[in-house]
């Protein structure tokens, strides 16, 4: 009976987690009324645009990811993105898929 107890509260504590996570970045960021305070879509983007040209492509938006979570943060979705963004490439397909990880 006491594995089950114990099984159970694991089990609760991995269901709520995630909704206190949100709930604390709910709270941050939001003022006291509840209205939103956290940056704008045009603060991310100006963030991301690193030639100042108004909006961040691809590569830019590529660039920042790895900046900020490391150079392997979703790898090969964002290799996929480029590849079908490059006009010159025959796109993500499973032939030219090995090739542009490798890039």
């Amino acid at each position: 009976m006491m594995k089950m107890s114990q099984i159970l509260n694991i089990m609760l504590i991995v269901a709520f987690a995630p909704s206190a996570n949100a709930i604390e970045l709910l709270d941050y960021l939001t003022d006291k009324d509840g209205k939103y305070v956290g940056p704008t879509v045009e603060e991310k983007i100006a963030e991301m645009d690193t030639d100042n040209n108004g909006f961040a492509d691809v590569y830019e938006v590529r660039a920042y990811l790895a900046k900020k979570h490391g150079d392997d943060y979703q790898k090969a979705v964002l290799a996929r993105w480029e590849a079908n963004a490059n006009p010159n490439s025959c796109g993500a397909t499973s032939f030219t898929e090995a090739f542009v990880a490798k890039q």
